[in-house]
């Protein structure tokens, strides 16, 4: 278990959507009130933090398309 600036100790783990060597994800970890994000090659590189609306938006927006890349 790692920590974010707040000291406090967190569980991360892999998205659902990583990469069948493994070195292409993201981890996540529940916060008290939200998510923290980090790049799992770069664990020490910081963490991005959402409250729970922020993350639940972000999350309807990556699953309806709205961040994919045009062909």
């Amino acid at each position: 278990m790692e920590s974010v600036e707040s000291g406090e100790l967190l569980r991360w783990r892999k998205g659902s959507r990583t990469s069948a060597g493994g070195a292409d994800c993201v981890e996540l970890a529940g916060l008290g009130d939200g998510t923290a994000v980090r790049d799992s090659k770069n664990r020490d590189g910081g963490a991005l933090t959402f409250a729970e609306a922020g993350w639940a938006r972000f999350m309807m927006s990556a699953k309806s398309g709205d961040f994919d890349l045009a062909d």
